[in-house]
């Protein structure tokens, strides 16, 4: 899909509001796949992948500047800045992502609160910009910032209101988004409020203002640096969202044997063992790697099974959600991930 839409777009002579707008989201869902393969699959922190990101955007930056001598969008007039450029818009959601996950992984903070941050960042940079600082700049910091600040609105729209969300839910919320860039795309088409006229002169630079705002900016980051670390300092439970631990339904030796199917309940054991080993041998990636398949197993044959016996189902279900949780910890224990894998072993035999 991203190959096919991007080709698109590059064949294109001019800016075309639908194609260019369809291209910047199905880069922003690749760039937050890739951060949640990360997280979720391989087990990788997100302080390390929102660090590796940001050193990975600084190099697309870097070899953008060494080779073009500009950064700026308004300078997209040939095919490689234009592939530079949409390099730079996919790392910059993979590192939006997971800024913005580790963001509320540190403070714990609920999904209204936490929009704020990024709202009023690039509240900040408009600011600073309208003061005089570097236009390219303060249009990167700000593209970077849309990411979390998207996500953590979408998160308090459709969260539960137990989880201190609006409650609207997945499918509405998700309406909600499409209509918005869908009236976006259709005003920019109509109005071409974007388009940049060749005859409009570019903003005079002063780089005396330019320099003084460089120190806005870095006040700003460590004020946001300060603001987070009192945050995490802060007495907080699970980010909204997570799970919380369950009540394990007591089973009988040997009833997941007796209800299930033999080969179901073998394939769920033989992951479960691979999958301790992996803890044992202190292989993270490897036991993230066996946690999800044994989550896609599960899910998989969870209409057959709950069918056939829901007490029993319930039974197994909390306690893989236990070996899930366990395994997913952002800072995963490896006794805990054991308890849980051997607990869920004894239930399979």
């Amino acid at each position: 899909m991203l190959v096919v839409v991007l080709a698109w777009q590059l064949t294109l002579d001019r800016y075309k509001p639908f194609v260019y707008w369809l291209t910047v989201v199905v880069v922003s869902v690749t760039g937050t796949l890739y951060t949640d393969i990360l997280t979720d699959d391989l087990g990788v922190p997100l302080a390390l992948s929102t660090s590796v990101f940001a050193a990975l955007l600084a190099v697309v930056f870097g070899v953008w500047w060494a080779k073009e001598r500009t950064l700026s969008i308004h300078s997209i007039t040939t095919l490689p800045r234009e592939l530079f450029y949409w390099l730079a818009i996919l790392v910059t959601f993979a590192l939006g992502t997971a800024a913005g996950d580790w963001t509320l992984e540190l403070t714990g903070w609920t999904p209204g609160v936490a929009v704020l941050l990024p709202a009023g960042l690039i509240i900040a940079v408009v600011a600073g910009w309208k003061l005089g600082a570097n236009s390219v700049l303060s249009f990167w910091l700000a593209y970077i910032l849309t990411r979390p600040l998207g996500a953590n609105l979408g998160d308090w729209l459709g969260f539960p209101k137990d989880q201190k969300g609006l409650g609207l839910g997945v499918a509405i919320t998700s309406v909600i988004f499409l209509a918005a860039i869908l009236a976006t795309v259709i005003y920019l088409t109509v109005t071409r409020a974007d388009v940049i006229e060749k005859t409009n002169p570019p903003r005079a630079k002063n780089p005396g203002r330019e320099k003084v705002m460089l120190g806005y900016v870095a006040a700003v980051a460590v004020a946001t640096g300060a603001l987070m670390t009192w945050a995490h300092a802060q007495p907080h439970g699970a980010p909204p969202g997570a799970e919380a631990p369950a009540t394990l339904i007591a089973i009988a030796p040997g009833q997941a044997v007796a209800k299930f199917p033999a080969a179901d309940v073998a394939t769920f054991r033989t992951i479960t063992h691979d999958t301790l080993i992996k803890v044992k041998s202190g292989d993270q990636p490897g036991a993230t790697a066996g946690a999800k398949n044994l989550e896609i197993a599960w899910d998989d044959a969870q209409p057959k099974l709950k069918a056939i016996d829901s007490t029993t189902w319930t039974a197994i279900d909390g306690r893989v959600d236990a070996v899930l949780t366990s395994i997913r910890d952002a800072n995963p224990d490896p006794a805990s991930e054991t308890q849980t894998l051997n607990d869920l072993l004894t239930t399979l035999q």
